[in-house]
């Protein structure tokens, strides 16, 4: 490949998943010669063994941007899945410059002062009122089948879901509008995968000029249901 046509991915996950739910994805970039990075966040994934209380979203924020700092990445195409909205939203107010591109797919694109308990399906917001009511730090996921994952891989994604930490969800995102001085933003929702959030943010975007939108017919786990055509979107778009 020539140098200058060589990508950077830097790819987030969601809620109750790790970095291992982009291998499919990441393997297909690299196989291009592009360079991937899949981190997980603290607390999840083979990282789950780091649960605490004291996980918040800033500590989700700062995973992100030490990837970019420490990797010293530049000229980043930076995609978030999902809860994943929220700690990107607040890396690219840290590290603005390392960032050309940022994809949201079927993700919360959160406003100044919200937190992910505001934006939460009312599925998520039960859920977390309860782990708090008993005092628990973090609340255990729900099926494969209800992130509507082909029916193949549901066994093999609910044997690597692990608990979410519960205080990420109730810090508020400090914002001042970074996100839309990026030159390149694009929004993908997974239409299957009922959520208001995820069709209110994609109808937005598909009227502003400064966002490209695109809609894929499958599951909330697009990089496990269709590798091959969020790939080409992607590349589309980086």
């Amino acid at each position: 490949m020539n140098p200058a046509m060589r990508k950077t991915f830097v790819l987030i996950h969601g809620a109750w998943h790790g970095g291992w739910c982009w291998r499919r994805v990441a393997d297909r970039l690299e196989r291009r010669g592009h360079k991937v990075f899949a981190p997980t966040l603290t607390g999840l994934g083979e990282r789950s063994h780091l649960m605490s209380a004291s996980i918040n979203l800033d500590t989700h924020i700062a995973d992100v941007v030490n990837v970019l700092k420490w990797e010293e990445l530049k000229d980043v195409v930076l995609v978030a899945h999902s809860y994943g909205g929220w700690p990107v939203s607040g890396a690219i107010e840290q590290a603005f410059d390392r960032i050309s591109s940022v994809v949201y797919l079927d993700a919360f694109v959160p406003d100044d002062g919200q937190k992910s308990l505001d934006t939460a399906s009312d599925f998520t917001r039960k859920g977390i009122q309860q782990a708090i009511a008993k005092g628990e730090i973090s609340r255990a996921g729900p099926s494969a089948a209800t992130f509507h994952v082909n029916e193949r891989d549901r066994a093999w994604v609910d044997g690597k879901l692990t608990p979410q930490p519960i205080a990420v969800s109730l810090q508020p995102i400090r914002l001042t509008g970074a996100l839309e001085r990026l030159p390149k933003k694009s929004y993908i929702r997974a239409p299957k995968y009922p959520q208001p959030s995820f069709d209110s943010y994609y109808r937005t975007k598909k009227d502003d000029p400064s966002w490209r939108t695109y809609e894929v017919p499958c599951g909330h786990d697009v990089m496990i249901d269709m590798p091959d055509r969020l790939v080409e979107i992607l590349l589309e778009v980086a």
